[in-house]
């Protein structure tokens, strides 16, 4: 039933859900978040509420009669959720229920108030996944009122219907209930499929342990793997487990992620590893403010210009072989890049012959943001292109000369290509159909928190 998935969905918000996350990054649903759930949630609550009511069978007459009895409306004008400390969620509804009953005389209409109690339990799966189950759900009816108008249906018929309908509503609201929680456990089980990052790379997501669940929130550990052509991506050194501070910046938010550093030091393995980082520059050989070419740099190395007597185009090959640095410090954070870059020289018989190479330091200031469900970044320079020769064919080179010619050709190609790969970003904590709204993003030292309203577009 599509309306059941719906809600099923709308429920999953009160779980701790995860799309993508590293070892010991933290995810929090705040109070907001319940808050924000209870508004939204009443729509489909109403609807799974409506469940079939069977034949009243009448004894009063000479004859059986069997009456029947539809549901016409349900209205929940109150739905509250909170946390309760140590076990989970609790669910407390009012919904007013209008019932056609249909005579054989004539029909009327009956309303009846009642009162939903639920507690829910989050536990792990054997597959690591959040597993939510009802521990306890009960329904209390108030007093039916009759809205026939004639007042001509007896006491005792009256009595009757109300004992027959409250009993059917006692024994299949909270079946309905538990069968919407199956089908956020279904939900919940595709936690672990792979999530593209790449063309060649993915990320897998499971749960490290049970849900911590006070008075305020409810938090999951999770544990995320990239994955490049089918294999893990391993770092040298185990990730320490990250502890998010209780209350770090999620005064009045719904939703609190804290992500640790082992989530940018394995994205950046992840595009060094990949090749992703890599880069030849060239240059437009007849342009008039080309400096990629060998008259450009004749200017600056004599040699160059006695080797190459005509212009010839000059490629940059930037390769990344040590895996780039991100550091995480209070308000600020930063990429160190150690790329070797050779320069070659189209030669006369149409093939590259190289010139010289260069081990080059690239500190990079670092800004994130958050798109919808995926964290990105952009990058600008910091100071100074630091410039080492590693190789030279063609004698002496003045680093302070070429440098300045480092920062017109290298520096802009450098960085369009390294921000459309963090522009492509990593999927955050989320679920179908669930965006981050007015995130704001903290960082501290070793870590990163973020802080956000959520959107649910059913």
């Amino acid at each position: 039933m599509a309306w059941a998935h719906r809600l099923g969905l709308l429920l999953a918000l009160l779980l701790p859900m995860v799309s993508a996350s590293t070892p010991g990054t933290v995810v929090r649903l705040n109070k907001a978040a319940l808050s924000y759930v209870s508004e939204i949630g009443k729509a489909p609550l109403q609807r799974a509420l409506q469940v079939t009511v069977p034949h009243f069978l009448d004894w009063s007459g000479e004859v059986l009669q069997p009456i029947r009895i539809r549901i016409l409306n349900v209205h929940v004008p109150r739905l509250h959720l909170k946390f309760i400390a140590g076990f989970g969620v609790r669910l407390l509804a009012a919904a007013n229920f209008t019932f056609k009953v249909f005579r054989a005389a004539e029909s009327l209409e009956l309303t009846l108030p009642v009162e939903l109690l639920a507690d829910t339990r989050v536990t792990q799966s054997s597959i690591r996944t959040p597993v939510v189950s009802i521990s306890t759900c009960s329904s209390f009816s108030g007093h039916a009122n009759e809205f026939d108008g004639s007042n001509s249906t007896s006491h005792a018929l009256l009595v009757l219907l109300q004992k027959h309908i409250k009993a059917v509503l006692s024994n299949k609201l909270c079946l309905s209930i538990s069968n919407l929680v199956q089908g956020v456990n279904v939900h919940l089980g595709t936690l672990i499929g792979l999530n593209p990052v790449g063309p060649e790379s993915q990320i897998s997501y499971s749960m490290v342990s049970v849900p911590t669940v006070t008075s305020d929130y409810i938090s999951l550990e999770v544990n995320a793997v990239l994955f490049l052509l089918g294999k893990p991506i391993v770092l040298p050194t185990d990730a320490t487990h990250f502890v998010l501070p209780r209350h770090v910046d999620t005064e009045g938010s719904m939703a609190t992620v804290g992500l640790s550093q082992h989530l940018f030091d394995s994205a950046l393995l992840l595009l060094q590893k990949s090749g992703a980082l890599n880069l030849d520059i060239t240059g437009q050989l007849r342009s008039d403010d080309n400096l990629l070419n060998t008259s450009a740099l004749g200017w600056l190395i004599p040699e160059v210009a006695r080797q190459f007597p005509e212009p010839m185009p000059v490629v940059l090959k930037v390769r990344l072989g040590a895996t780039p640095v991100a550091m995480l410090h209070t308000n600020n954070a930063t990429l160190q890049l150690q790329p070797f870059v050779e320069v070659l020289a189209a030669a006369s018989n149409s093939a590259f012959q190289s010139l010289f190479s260069l081990d080059v330091v690239v500190n990079l200031s670092l800004q994130l943001s958050v798109s919808k469900v995926k964290l990105q970044g952009t990058t600008s320079v910091l100071g100074d292109v630091q410039l080492t020769v590693a190789s030279s064919n063609v004698g002496f080179i003045d680093t302070d000369q070429v440098r300045a010619l480092m920062g017109t050709v290298f520096e802009k190609p450098l960085l369009d290509h390294l921000n459309a790969l963090l522009a492509m970003g990593i999927a955050l904590p989320g679920m179908v159909n669930l965006q981050y709204v007015a995130p704001e993003i903290f960082v501290y030292e070793g870590y990163v928190v973020i802080s956000s309203e959520l959107f649910y577009q059913s």
